[in-house]
């Protein structure tokens, strides 16, 4: 599992490394039961506090994507399909708001937009 930490980013690093692990969840890279780096272990290895990560597993527990258990470490909780879905529209509308300001700002219409989204997406068929 490979984590990049970006200083030229205003997002904390504990959101970092947050949205990286959601991502590979999501993705499938990481599957359920899969074990998670201890935070000591990750926090060496990507060079920031313990605390910044535990930051981060707080999160990620709160969020339902990873499960601890004292002694045994971290894992990818189980998922249901659903709940990833939703998890990935979300993401999608967030991407699709920056897309729609940044036509707005510029005076590009709503035609095109939807003909480049169709294009983007038939394009990988």
């Amino acid at each position: 599992m490979e984590i990049i930490i970006s200083s030229n980013t205003s997002k904390p690093i504990y959101e970092q490394i947050t949205s990286q692990m959601k991502a590979m969840i999501m993705n499938g890279e990481l599957k359920t039961g899969d074990p998670i780096p201890s935070m000591r272990s990750l926090a060496k290895t990507i060079h920031v506090s313990v605390i910044t990560v535990q930051k981060a597993y707080e999160d990620l527990t709160r969020d339902g994507f990873i499960e601890t258990t004292v002694g045994r470490g971290s894992f990818v909780a189980a998922r249901n399909k659903e709940f990833i879905q939703e998890e990935q529209q979300k993401q999608i509308e967030e991407h699709l708001m920056i897309a729609v300001d940044i036509a707005r700002t510029n005076g590009i219409r709503m035609e095109k937009l939807t003909e480049l989204l169709t294009i983007f997406y038939e394009e990988n068929l």
